[in-house]
C-alpha cells in the first residue's frame, strides 16, 4: 500500500519585525555644543507576505521550514538620519491556497484565499519605526532627552490550505480509471498502478477543443463515508468546491469482473458530495461509463451496458462512454465538457442579472 505523501495543508508560524527605535541625539556644533535635537526616525520592521504563484503546486515546501520571523528595523542615528528599513519576506504559495488564523475554537478564521496569480496577502506586519528625539521639541522643551520605541511585529500561527482550482472535476472511486482518463484527455502524465488511493495527490490536465482550453482536476478515489473523512476522503473532497462541472467516472471493469453495480457507486458518490457540501449536488455533472474496451463488440455482457446507461440516463442525466486506456469515446467527452462549462457560465450569467 502506497504511504500517504498528499500535501494540501501545512502548519506555519509567522513574525514580522519590530520597528527601530528612534534616536536621541542633538547637533554638536563648534560653539554651540548642545545644539537642537537632530535624533532620527528608526526603520520599518520587515513583513511577511505570501504571495500566489503557479509556479508552485503543492504545499510540501513546508515540511522542511515552518517558521518565518522578518528581522527588526534599524535604530535612527543623529543627523535626523533615518534607520534601514528591514526587508520583506516573501512566501510563494500555490494558486488556491486558503489561509486561515490557527484558533482554539471550532472553526479557524479565514484571512485569506488567495485564487488569483500574484495575488498577495501581508499575514504578518512589521512595526512602524519610533520617532527620533527631533520630533518632540516644543517652544516649552527646546531639548527632549526621549524618543519613541519602535513597534512591536505581530506573530500568528497560520494554516494553509489548498484546493485546486479547475474546471472540471473527475471524481469516482479509487481504480475507476480517472488517471489513465486525464493522461488521455491531455498532456498530464500521473503515475498510475493498481491499489486503492494510488492518486494521492491530485493530478491536474489541460484538455484543448479547438481554440478552448479547460482544466481537468483528478480528485484521487473517493469510497463510502469520504465526507467524515474515511480514507483521507474530506481532504479530497474539499478541491471539487472550486470546479463548475464534474464526470463521475464509473468503472465498466469492476461490474464486469467483480459483479459491482456502477449505479451503487453513483449513489455513494452523490450522497457523499451532498454530506460534504449540499451545494456540489447541483454542480452539472456528467456520467462517464469507463473502461469501455474492456467489451468487444460481440460481446454478450454489451446488453448490461445498455441497460446501465438507460437507467442511469433515465433522469434526465448526460451519459457517456470511454476507453481512457485506448482513447475511445475522449474527444466526445472533451466536447461535452465544453459545452457543460459553457452552459454553467450561462446559468451562473443569468443568476447574477436576475
Amino acid at each position: 500500500m502506497a504511504s500517504s505523501t498528499f500535501v494540501d495543508e501545512a502548519e506555519i508560524h509567522v513574525s514580522s519585525g519590530a520597528g527601530g527605535s528612534g534616536c536621541v541625539s542633538f547637533r554638536r556644533e563648534k560653539f554651540e555644543p548642545r545644539g537642537g535635537p537632530d535624533g532620527g526616525d528608526g526603520g520599518r520592521g520587515g513583513d511577511v507576505v505570501l504571495i500566489a504563484t503557479r509556479n508552485e503546486s503543492t504545499l510540501l515546501t513546508f515540511r522542511a521550514r515552518r517558521r518565518f520571523e522578518a528581522r527588526n528595523g534599524g535604530p535612527g542615528s543623529g543627523g535626523r538620519r533615518t534607520g534601514a528599513d528591514a526587508e520583506t519576506i516573501e512566501i510563494l504559495v500555490p494558486v488556491g491556497t486558503m489561509v486561515y488564523e490557527q484558533a482554539e475554537g471550532p472553526e479557524p478564521e479565514l484571512l485569506a484565499d488567495l485564487s488569483e496569480d500574484g495575488q498577495r496577502f501581508v499575514a504578518a506586519q512589521g512595526g512602524r519605526g519610533g520617532k527620533g528625539n527631533a520630533h518632540f521639541k516644543t517652544s516649552r522643551r527646546q531639548a527632549p532627552g526621549f524618543a519613541q520605541e519602535g513597534e512591536p511585529g505581530a506573530a500568528r500561527d497560520l494554516q494553509l490550505s489548498l484546493k485546486l482550482l479547475a474546471d472540471v472535476g473527475l471524481i469516482g472511486f479509487p481504480n475507476a480509471g480517472k488517471s489513465t482518463l486525464i493522461r488521455a484527455l491531455s498532456a498530464a502524465r500521473p503515475r498510475v498502478a493498481s491499489y486503492p488511493f494510488t492518486t494521492l495527490v491530485p493530478s491536474l490536465g489541460v484538455v484543448e477543443v479547438g481554440d478552448r482550453r479547460l482544466v481537468v482536476a483528478d480528485i484521487p478515489g473517493l469510497i463510502e463515508g469520504a465526507s467524515e473523512g474515511a480514507g483521507l476522503g474530506d481532504r479530497f473532497l474539499r478541491h471539487v468546491e472550486r470546479t463548475r462541472v464534474l464526470v463521475h467516472v464509473l468503472d465498466l471493469g469492476a461490474m464486469l469482473l467483480e459483479g459491482r453495480d456502477p449505479h451503487a457507486d453513483y449513489r455513494v458518490l452523490r450522497k457523499e458530495l451532498g454530506l460534504y457540501r449540499p451545494e456540489l449536488l447541483e454542480r452539472r455533472e456528467i456520467v462517464l461509463l469507463n473502461k469501455t474496451d474492456l467489451v468487444a463488440a460481440d460481446d454478450p455482457r454489451g446488453h448490461e451496458i445498455d441497460a446501465l446507461e438507460k437507467e442511469l440516463a433515465a433522469d434526465g442525466r448526460q451519459v457517456l462512454r470511454a476507453s481512457g486506456a485506448t482513447g475511445q469515446g475522449t474527444r466526445e467527452l472533451a466536447i461535452a465538457l465544453v459545452q457543460a462549462l459553457d452552459e454553467a457560465e450561462r446559468e451562473q450569467e443569468a443568476q447574477g442579472t436576475a
